[in-house]
């Protein structure tokens, strides 16, 4: 009698008879469990058959997933993977349509199975359907299903995506280029060239001599959001695989993408759109706005050449709009010239007054300053003359220096919006204002020179004050961009009511909430009081553990990624995990998750670039916020289990509660901010003035209803 671990009840169905009840042993070959079934309904012929999950997915089990099963899972006798893709090889070239239709309907749902798409593909399947594609003859619900079932294949990647001929690539691409196209099939063809483009260098150069950005614009500017994902998430592939060492075609690509960006900014129809925007179009978007600003990274990290004439006469045209001059007759001395040419310099607020091209020789921004400068200069021309003259006549040493401010301030909007930074995989935040206007850093620029100003003058700054009120206008910046603004104009009106004066009351509110008592018997009873906060976060941090959590998988393509939950039992032994088909609503249950781990086996917990799963990492996870959000736990036999946490809250969590079960110490910056707000509210609430006052253990009653309302009266 095999042990009661190792025994499975199940029921298994078969079409045309009653289910089966049955005890399934684990340790038995699958093999025979399928013979044994077999002989209960008469079949022969077993190695024909196999079981599968009975629910929507309709998976195969395999020796691989057979612990998937548990006590109650309903099963499915069918056939098997190899007789089912021979029958749907042969039937998806029948000649009657509606068989057609029907085959390709079961293929497209039969290839999410791996199992499955393994042995249609060994039977040649991805080139028949990529003949069927070729040959042009399928249209509305055919074509789209064999894209489909072509999509779930390829999307196993058992096969390279090097492998696909010219002539494919040509129909594929003639489906998105096309005016009217229907949309199931419009949607797998964006997926496909996306998948193409990102998955081979070769396939890269392919289609990007097929498909144009502006070919893909209008399909922005319908109202279906799926496209429009879709569609953006192509652009990016594009710019993204754009090679690094043919320079031409990056600035070509770089060209066109600011083309889409521009023409995505002005139809507002994706920002603005009543529906919901969905977390796969938001990251689509977030990508776009960080592929966009880096754009500006060449320029950023150029130095000016001083002896350039071309770069210099951009200063000489600064100077010529803000004093109205043009260039001086050649009959002056020279010295009289420079003289002029030096006052000039210096009214216009420049570190070196005898030759201000040496300022722009500091990168970060480089050239990228002087570009906004002279944007401000053209396009905001009154401003520009009016912040220049304003300061240049000033002569009680509070004038603000604009070409210094231009410069810093430059480089501090290309370090809040990480100018020269990879997406992050994970993100979604993208600034709704970025998508309205086409030279949209420029304008952010001209906004917040202005901002510098008036905060300049309200803090009635000298030269000395610089970087001090370079700290303000920062904290006013990243104040009015947390509350996501929808338009340039909005972000104006934001910073408008973020004075100096607020920005101190703000700051004098946030240091009363955090305020630190430093006197010995203070001291001595935060001291006293620590060890009952950690106990208190402790158990936070094992209860949001016991609650779980849901983790992606990370995949060449994201909108295929595969959900898994985790979370730890309620006696703190075991870590409880499995797949799900999607993101769950809630908690998900004990039981549904089929693999356990005991928290005795965990030997260590791993962070950053030493998890295993970030040692080979693709072209979006190269970056510094992926690895802050990536942990493993080592178990017995050298084996981990890999995470990537939704964000930086969730990552903390895991990481403090993993460390609480293993007996170390919880040092996460969520653990000191927690400890840090803990402590503050237990300290006040113990100095508080409550002798002889008995403080309730549980909240008042709300007391009843009055018998009337005769007491209500109209003041007016």
């Amino acid at each position: 009698m095999p042990p009661a671990a190792d025994l499975v009840k199940v029921a298994i169905e078969w079409p045309g008879a009653f289910p089966k009840l049955m005890e399934i042993d684990q340790k038995k070959p699958l093999s025979a469990i399928i013979k044994e079934v077999c002989e209960g309904w008469s079949l022969g012929n077993h190695e024909n058959f196999a079981l599968q999950i009975a629910d929507a997915t309709n998976f195969y089990i395999t020796e691989k997933n057979r612990n998937d099963i548990k006590n109650g899972s309903i099963l499915r006798l069918t056939t098997s993977p190899y007789q089912t893709a021979v029958q749907l090889h042969e039937r998806i070239q029948s000649s009657s349509m509606d068989a057609k239709l029907e085959s390709l309907k079961d293929l497209a749902n039969a290839s999410r199975d791996i199992t499955f798409a393994q042995e249609f593909i060994n039977l040649d399947g991805i080139s028949l359907l990529t003949l069927m594609v070729e040959s042009g003859t399928d249209f509305g619900d055919l074509l789209s299903f064999t894209l489909t079932a072509f999509v779930e294949l390829m999307d196993h990647g058992i096969v390279s995506w090097d492998t696909f001929s010219v002539a494919f690539i040509k129909k594929i691409a003639s489906y998105v280029n096309k005016s009217a196209m229907d949309t199931a099939v419009l949607q797998r063809s964006l997926a496909i060239l996306e998948s193409m483009v990102l998955n081979s260098q070769d396939l890269y150069h392919k289609v990007a001599q097929e498909i144009t950005i502006g070919q893909l614009i209008p399909h922005l500017q319908g109202t279906d959001q799926d496209i429009q994902t879709y569609t953006i998430a192509v652009i990016n592939a594009l710019f993204l695989k754009a090679p690094e060492e043919k320079r031409q075609v990056r600035l070509q690509c770089a060209h066109t993408a600011l083309t889409a960006y521009s023409l995505l900014c002005r139809t507002s129809n994706v920002i603005r759109s009543p529906t919901p925007i969905n977390d796969e179009m938001a990251h689509q978007l977030y990508v776009l706005q960080v592929l966009t600003f880096n754009l500006l990274e060449d320029r950023m990290m150029t130095k000016m050449d001083p002896q350039d004439q071309a770069q210099r006469d951009i200063i000489f045209e600064l100077r010529r709009i803000a004093f109205d001059v043009e260039c001086e007759p050649n009959n002056g001395s020279i010295e009289k010239r420079k003289s002029m040419y030096t006052r000039d310099y210096k009214k216009l607020g420049f570190i070196n007054h005898v030759n201000p091209a040496v300022d722009f020789t500091q990168i970060p921004p480089g050239m990228l300053a002087l570009d906004n400068m002279l944007y401000f200069a053209r396009h905001h021309q009154d401003a520009y003359i009016r912040i220049v003259l304003e300061n240049s006549s000033r002569e009680d040493k509070h004038e603000c220096p604009f070409g210094r401010s231009s410069i810093e301030l430059t480089k501090m909007l290309c370090e809040i919006l990480k100018v020269g930074e990879l997406p992050s995989e994970n993100c979604h935040d993208f600034h709704p204002m970025f998508f309205t206007h086409d030279r949209s850093f420029e304008e952010f620029f001209c906004i917040c020179i202005q901002l510098l100003n008036k905060t300049w003058k309200e803090m009635r700054a000298t030269s000395e004050d610089f970087n001090k009120v370079m700290q303000v206008v920062r904290e006013q910046i990243m104040r009015a961009l947390t509350l996501k603004p929808n338009s340039l104009d909005q972000f104006k009106s934001r910073l408008q009511n973020l004075s100096y004066t607020e920005i101190l009351k703000i700051r004098q509110s946030e240091r009363m909430n955090q305020e630190d008592f430093q006197s010995r018997p203070i001291l001595e009873l935060r001291e006293k009081i620590q060890p009952e906060i950690m106990e208190l976060i402790k158990q936070q941090r094992l209860n949001r553990l016991c609650d779980g959590t849901c983790f992606r998988k990370i995949s060449s393509r994201r909108r295929q990624d595969k959900f898994w939950y985790c979370r730890l039992s309620p006696n703190h032994k075991v870590l409880h995990y499995g797949d799900l088909e999607e993101s769950p609503q809630g908690e998900v249950p004990h039981d549904s998750l089929q693999e356990k781990l005991p928290v005795a086996d965990i030997k260590a917990v791993i962070t950053g670039k030493d998890c295993p799963h970030m040692k080979e990492k693709g072209a979006l996870k190269q970056n510094k916020e992926v690895l802050e959000l990536a942990f493993s736990v080592l178990y017995e036999s050298d084996e981990y289990l890999n995470f990537i946490a939704p964000d930086k809250h969730e990552y903390c969590v895991w990481i403090d509660g993993l460390n609480a079960l293993l007996g170390k110490e919880m040092t996460s910056d969520y653990t000191k901010s927690d400890m840090d707000t803990l402590l503050s509210m237990e300290m006040k609430l113990r100095l508080l003035d409550l002798e002889n006052i008995q403080i309730p253990e549980a909240p008042p009653p709300i007391p009843k209803e009055p018998s009337n309302y005769d007491f209500v009266y109209d003041c007016n």
